[in-house]
């Protein structure tokens, strides 16, 4: 909107008011914006939650540590989902066809935590949707922006080839002519596609959500993963440099910058209010949303193979859910960790809090750091 009137309106009188064509200079406002908002709006929505009585409910079998926490304000993501959603559709150009995939993708899967979350707060106890039905709400939320993507593919809009880390040649297309010359293999090619697009977002989305166990743990992975996604963006849209990077360059991607940016910056804005010892939870309505958004930039972009080192924090806390509960049913009631996901493992060996929370800081960043580093190495 700004973007808008700004550049598209005013520039024509006011020529200075070109500097808000440059995405670099959008990018910057966009992240500062969304952190102010976090900042200006967390004490008033800590607030609320507290009068609302919307307070968390902490499981008997976590940790008992964890227990004094029972009655923290939780859905803090809701100032999360703001703070990313208003300075994008400030300082990005809304003609752009995947900001808006991008918002429907981060709005749609926070609404199912939203209704999660609030069934939980609402009947004050552990309960909210079930599984199944959060898996089910999920699913349909990213089939449904696997059939825009398809749309967008159709008119030649979106690219169904992937980048493989270390590769520079092999990229291999979720659609090759190969499949779909044939009547019989036309549906298994769309049902591959559609497989996969569930598969990164839904995963990406429940990952965040498991990892999200542990003050400022989830919120400070997600500055790292975010701000590596906004580099990203930055390189597969701009001409000089996906070509020396060997990209495919991806013009449509370059306002994802500024929705990448704003999750940095919603993020640092609202871990100020997350930090141990916690004021706020963003509970289900956040992790779901910022899971989702981080994974429909990755299929957008073309990067869901580095998605899972970029995220590798995340990939890890949900395979060690996967593991103990594999484990606890095949071996007669085995586990292999103390306690999952892996950051509650940690704590029963006896780490503090927030040295579990640091140390998984440290260990994501150097995980994004190489993920960006094997865009050269190839």
């Amino acid at each position: 909107m700004l973007y808008w009137l700004l550049f598209q309106v005013l520039h024509r009188y006011i020529p200075a008011f070109r500097v808000f064509g440059y995405i670099t200079t959008r990018v910057a406002l966009a992240n500062l914006t969304a952190l102010a908002l976090s900042l200006a709006l967390g004490p008033w929505l800590i607030r609320k939650l507290r009068e609302w009585s919307f307070g968390q409910h902490i499981r008997e079998e976590g940790p008992q540590s964890h227990q004094k926490k029972a009655g923290t304000p939780t859905m803090g993501g809701l100032l999360i989902v703001l703070a990313i959603v208003a300075p994008t559709l400030l300082w990005a150009d809304l003609n752009n066809r995947y900001i808006w995939l991008a918002l429907l993708g981060l709005v749609g899967f926070g609404a199912i935590g939203f209704i999660d979350d609030y069934a939980k707060v609402a009947k004050k106890r552990n309960l909210g949707l079930t599984a199944r039905q959060k898996f089910w709400a999920q699913v349909f939320v990213a089939m449904l922006i696997g059939f825009f993507l398809l749309l967008l593919h159709s008119h030649q809009a979106y690219s169904t080839a992937i980048n493989i880390p270390f590769f520079k040649q092999f990229k291999p297309d979720l659609l090759v002519e190969a499949w779909t010359k044939s009547y019989w293999t036309y549906p298994l090619a769309f049902l591959f596609f559609y497989f996969f697009i569930v598969f990164i977002m839904v995963g990406s989305s429940n990952a965040v959500n498991l990892t999200d166990g542990l003050d400022g743990l989830a919120i400070g992975l997600m500055i790292i993963a975010s701000g590596a996604m906004t580099a990203l963006t930055y390189v597969s849209s701009h001409a000089q440099f996906s070509t020396y990077l060997d990209l495919a360059r991806l013009p449509n991607s370059q306002e994802l910058t500024i929705f990448c940016a704003s999750m940095v910056g919603a993020s640092l804005g609202f871990l100020w209010y997350n930090c141990h010892p916690a004021q706020v939870f963003m509970g289900d309505v956040g992790s779901l949303a910022l899971g989702g958004g981080l994974g429909i930039v990755a299929v957008l972009i073309k990067q869901e193979v580095l998605l899972a080192f970029i995220g590798g924090i995340y990939v890890i806390e949900a395979l060690s859910v996967i593991l103990q509960v594999g484990s606890y049913k095949l071996r007669g009631g085995k586990r292999i960790f103390k306690m999952a996901p892996i950051h509650h493992h940690f704590e029963a060996l006896g780490w503090a809090e927030s040295k579990v929370i640091v140390r998984f800081w440290i260990a994501g960043l150097v995980m994004a750091l190489f993920a960006l580093a094997t865009l050269k190495l190839r």
